[in-house]
């Protein structure tokens, strides 16, 4: 299967009269609700001084572009102060755990020397109304192996446990006079989802010396193929779309001429396209992504054709 997507449309931007939420859609993540016939999406805000809190919106299946319902308040806040999570928490990816929900989602700080650090975090929730911690510290922490930056799970429940993709940092280099992260795509297995081992090679990394990072990805199975999504980040250009095929989940082959998604000439995300999440839902596969400003336009929808 090759992914096409057309897009729908720009779905959805706080207005900017919440106190938590006054700029910023950043990481749509979604979950199916109601049978099928609503998709909230969660995605993080920031509020006057850029700290970061978890909502959500209620979109109809039918046609995503219609908002029926909004999260007065965060369902996740900020971590305890000296907490991993204690500047901002953004999602990452949900999944039903017996009767509850889990969320996995990115804690962050800021830092001295370099700009923030990111580890991952889980909370869960009956509702999805208010998420609690299940622990205090991440469940992707430090390793000897991987000191710098471990987060943006994504996450499968398959038969003996659970199974993560999530990025790690290599180091940090210097582009355009700034600070970033160099960081790949790795994979872990868990007995219960939250004590994670990693496990096998680099699933995505660099291609060339250009690029050197990679966004949130986000991975789906389709029968024996597992499909992912990821973010491309390089010297030369702002984010895009990526995509790659496995058998094992192990091993994968970067097909990003296939990601079928890219910038506008004009609007909202003409200038990159990043952090996509793909779901089923209504009988339809779409494509929440975020647009121009890593979030501050919003998020926008996709739907695959075929």
């Amino acid at each position: 299967m090759k992914p096409r997507w057309r897009k729908l449309g720009h779905v959805y931007a706080p207005r900017g009269d919440r106190w938590w939420a006054r700029s910023h859609a950043l990481l749509p993540t979604p979950e199916v609700r109601e049978n099928g016939t609503v998709i909230r999406v969660y995605f993080a805000a920031l509020d006057q001084d850029q700290y970061g809190r978890i909502g959500y919106v209620d979109l109809a299946a039918e046609d995503p572009r219609r908002v029926m319902a909004e999260s007065p308040e965060p369902v996740l806040g900020l971590g305890a102060p000296g907490a991993f999570d204690d500047a901002g928490v953004n999602p990452s990816c949900c999944l039903r755990h017996g009767s509850r929900l889990r969320l996995y989602y990115i804690g962050w700080q800021r830092g001295v020397r370099v700009p923030y650090l990111l580890f991952s975090g889980l909370a869960e929730a009956e509702d999805g109304e208010e998420f609690r911690r299940v622990q205090p510290t991440p469940v992707l922490d430090r390793t000897p192996a991987e000191p710098f930056l471990r987060s943006a799970p994504s996450v499968l429940a398959e038969e003996g446990g659970f199974r993560a993709w999530y990025v790690s940092a290599l180091g940090w280099t210097e582009v355009g006079g700034k600070p970033y992260p160099t960081y790949v795509i790795r994979h872990a297995r868990s007995a219960d989802g939250v004590v994670w081992r990693t496990e096998g090679p680099v699933c995505i990394d660099f291609q060339d010396a250009d690029e050197f990072g990679f966004g949130r990805p986000w991975v789906m199975r389709d029968g024996d193929v597992y499909r992912m999504w990821y973010s491309i980040r390089s010297r030369s250009a702002p984010y895009r779309l990526g995509y790659a095929e496995s058998f094992d989940g192990l091993n994968w082959e970067r097909r990003d001429a296939e990601a079928g998604l890219a910038r506008s000439d004009e609007g909202w995300d003409a200038e990159m396209i990043c952090y996509a999440s793909v779901v089923d839902a209504g009988g339809r596969r779409y494509l929440f992504y975020n647009g121009s400003g890593l979030g501050r336009s919003g998020f926008g929808c996709a739907v695959w054709v075929g």
